[in-house]
């Protein structure tokens, strides 16, 4: 139980001395970051399932659903289990709320990884027009179900290189996705979307930690979204990836794992 909500937490590896905290994306949960923990054996993966999403129970009060109340559950988290200092890893829409964790707790994280991740949203009009979208899909969502919602989202320019994946694994994200619960959809869309969240562009340089901002080449607008980040961040290191979009993880499980283990020992060791 944290802060009165019944959240879904996974623990790989827990013998080992050192640990990384991963936050999925949207429509994910802490299944995504199986393959990572197996690749990582000597590294205590730590996998939460977000609000709204996988088997974290679903707010009944609506304000429940916000970026500043998702960070206080990571910090509960983190208390419950004693963790001091740590790694810790977001993927997209994770992405954006470890880099707001990391700013509202600068202590606590080691080392930031960020995958195909932003700030936030620089102006009141860009982050108006997105809150007015993600309304529009979650209402959609909730009159139509998750299953038209995810025949239409696997289907996004986002996700198009994830095409070329096997069947079995398209089939692995698809069923992941159809896991997911309409009113947590719904909630994580208009509490947490993008257009919700406070910009963070303008307090990147007050970031000291190493941060790594991990992209694949296909998908450029991340691409261009972390070289802006770099040059912000006082500490900060983008590497591409060659021939794979959005979800690198998913897509090159392998030089995704690779990267990570890279960074974490050149902390270790420094």
């Amino acid at each position: 139980m944290v802060r009165g909500l019944e959240t879904a937490i996974e623990v790989w590896n827990a013998e080992a001395s050192q640990t990384i905290v991963a936050l999925h994306g949207f429509t994910g949960s802490t299944t995504t970051w199986q393959t990572l923990a197996k690749a990582m054996p000597n590294v205590r993966v730590i996998a939460i399932d977000l609000i709204g999403h996988g088997q974290t129970a679903i707010p009944e009060q609506s304000n429940r659903f916000s970026m500043e109340e998702q960070i206080q559950d990571l910090e509960a988290i983190f208390q419950q289990l004693s963790l001091e200092h740590f790694t810790l890893l977001g993927y997209s829409m994770g992405g954006r709320i470890a880099l707001s964790y990391t700013l509202a707790y600068p202590t606590r994280v080691v080392q930031l990884l960020l995958e195909s991740a932003s700030p936030g949203l620089k102006t009141a009009e860009e982050r108006l027009q997105r809150r007015q979208q993600d309304a529009r899909l979650a209402d959609m969502i909730l009159q139509y179900g998750v299953e038209v919602f995810v025949e239409e989202w696997e289907n996004i320019a986002l996700f198009a290189s994830q095409k070329r994946l096997s069947a079995q694994k398209q089939q692995i994200i698809r069923a992941e996705r159809l896991a997911q619960r309409k009113e947590g959809l719904a909630g994580s869309l208009r509490g947490i979307g993008t257009g919700n969240q406070p910009s963070n562009w303008e307090t990147l340089g007050q970031l000291v930690c190493p941060v790594l901002l991990i992209t694949g080449s296909l998908d450029r607008k991340f691409c261009s979204i972390a070289t802006e980040m770099c040059r912000a961040l006082p500490n900060g290191k983008h590497v591409i990836i060659n021939d794979v979009g959005h979800a690198i993880h998913v897509e090159n499980p392998d030089n995704f794992a690779t990267i990570v283990m890279k960074h974490m020992n050149e902390e270790v060791n420094k």
